[in-house]
């Protein structure tokens, strides 16, 4: 039985060793906010955060992420960085359906950590994974910049 640090708390779950960590998170873990897309890691709707990097859920086996630190969508608030990210998703008003949000938010905020202050390419890099049926990546690429721009962002 794995224990994982999912969201800062250590949990033993009983699953098998190649479960997919999005469904040992939606269907054992209960949460519920990390979802399903495609399935091969194409979409980016099941993007987490494995020891602060993106990682697609869909196709990582559980015992890949034992002993790692797990930050989905749920906890991403706790990060200031997070918390900017999500302030400026509001601000700009970038959700229209909201299914693929998770994942950009949690895309978003690992590019930001690694790189305060993007350029528009960086942007372009690392969200190109994520994709919008709606369309939103104008008002994706705006809340970035807007998150890059808040007072408290690392230079």
């Amino acid at each position: 039985m794995p224990s994982l640090m999912i969201n800062g708390s250590s949990t033993v779950l009983d699953v098998p060793d190649d479960m997919p960590l999005l469904w040992v998170l939606r269907d054992v873990a209960g949460l519920t906010g990390t979802k399903f897309g495609c399935g091969v890691a194409l979409c980016g709707a099941c993007t987490v955060h494995v020891d602060g990097q993106p990682v697609r859920a869909c196709v990582t086996p559980v015992s890949a992420v034992v002993g790692k630190r797990i930050v989905t969508i749920e906890a991403i608030g706790l990060d200031p960085v997070g918390a900017r990210v999500q302030q400026a998703w509001r601000q700009v008003d970038v959700v229209q359906c909201g299914y693929c949000q998770s994942g950009q938010i949690m895309s978003a905020t690992a590019l930001l950590a690694a790189t305060p202050k993007p350029s528009d390419a960086e942007i372009d890099k690392a969200m190109a994974g994520n994709i919008c049926r709606c369309g939103t990546y104008g008002r994706i690429r705006a809340a970035i910049k807007v998150a890059a721009a808040t007072p408290g962002t690392p230079s």
